[in-house]
């Protein structure tokens, strides 16, 4: 087997969408990725975000399931920082109002309590931090970050989790309003795996 069919990469998720946009990002390395049901390790193990910044609940999904599958893995973690709320959701915006919400119910919930105050008074960013664990080596991360505002009015189909809610000033429209291929450009993640990508490609030939 050659170093390019035998070099797997764990990618640290059992979001389908997220994956797809990974496939996507790293599709130029020479890198299988496989996602955590394509692994062993028991569906009911998970890694416990307890870190209180993107950062740290990115190296800990890093490590925690690469230790476990002992191979390399990227893990990331990122979020909506909405500055009327005091930085909410921030890391907990994939849990945010508890974990029985979905999507459109975390959305409905941030509207609720952004409620009375102006668009242009809603300032927010989405950041994301990309860990990767290398077994018997070390931990690196990459992050991005994009900034917009929130709007009152969800508007789009593309995308998952607040992007119907996010105006992105450069293209005047909300995330979720841009085709997946713009998003890929100009995403927080975007930004955070091309740099991660980078690493991957600087890596020698024989080392997986």
């Amino acid at each position: 087997m050659n170093a390019i069919e035998s070099c797997k990469l764990l990618v640290a998720t059992r979001n389908a969408g997220k994956m797809q946009e990974l496939l996507v990002l790293l599709a130029d390395t020479r890198y299988n990725l496989l996602s955590l049901d394509e692994t062993s390790i028991d569906p009911g193990f998970e890694v416990e975000e307890t870190g209180s910044t993107f950062e740290e609940n990115a190296i800990l999904k890093a490590e925690g399931y690469g230790a476990v599958a002992g191979m390399m893995t990227l893990a990331d973690d990122s979020g909506l920082e909405v500055d009327a709320l005091g930085g909410a959701p921030g890391v907990l915006s994939a849990r945010y109002g508890g974990e029985t919400l979905d999507d459109l119910g975390r959305n409905a919930l941030l509207l609720e309590n952004v409620s009375g105050l102006l668009e242009e008074d809603l300032t927010a960013r989405f950041r994301c931090v990309v860990a990767i664990y290398i077994p018997g080596g070390r931990t690196l991360t990459f992050d991005g970050n994009i900034e917009g505002t929130i709007t009152h009015d969800p508007r789009g189909d593309n995308g998952f989790g607040y992007d119907p809610l996010f105006f992105f000033p450069p293209k005047a429209k909300t995330l979720a309003e841009i085709s997946a291929k713009e998003k890929h450009e100009v995403s927080h993640r975007g930004y955070a795996v091309r740099e991660a990508a980078r690493y991957l490609r600087s890596r020698g030939e024989s080392v997986c």
